[in-house]
């Protein structure tokens, strides 16, 4: 028997492992071609909801605006009916002050 027998007996068994690894490897992450289609459709959905999200952040802001004019609006309506009443106080006065 030479001296490289014991040698080349590690080496075939360290090969041995590394196949069992990768193998291991492989199984678990898959086909890299699927991973890498996988990958693309996440980043896809991604840039996809990234403009669904900036195109209802706008809507929002357009909403909250009209909400405000709207409420300026409904304020205005108030103070126009208050005025009107001659009373500055929708609630109405004191009952002595109440037709009968």
């Amino acid at each position: 028997m030479s001296d490289l027998d014991p040698s080349a007996r590690r080496l075939d068994a360290a090969l041995k492992r590394l196949e069992g690894a990768l193998d291991s490897l492989m199984s678990r992450t898959g086909d890299p071609a699927v991973t890498r289609a996988e990958l693309a459709a996440l980043v896809e959905d991604r840039a996809r909801m990234a403009e669904e999200l900036d195109a209802s952040l706008a809507r929002e802001e357009e909403l909250q605006s009209l909400a405000d004019e709207a409420s300026e609006a409904l304020g205005a309506a108030i103070e126009e009916v208050r005025a009107a009443l001659g009373n500055g106080d929708l609630a109405g006065g004191t009952p002595e002050e109440s037709p009968e």
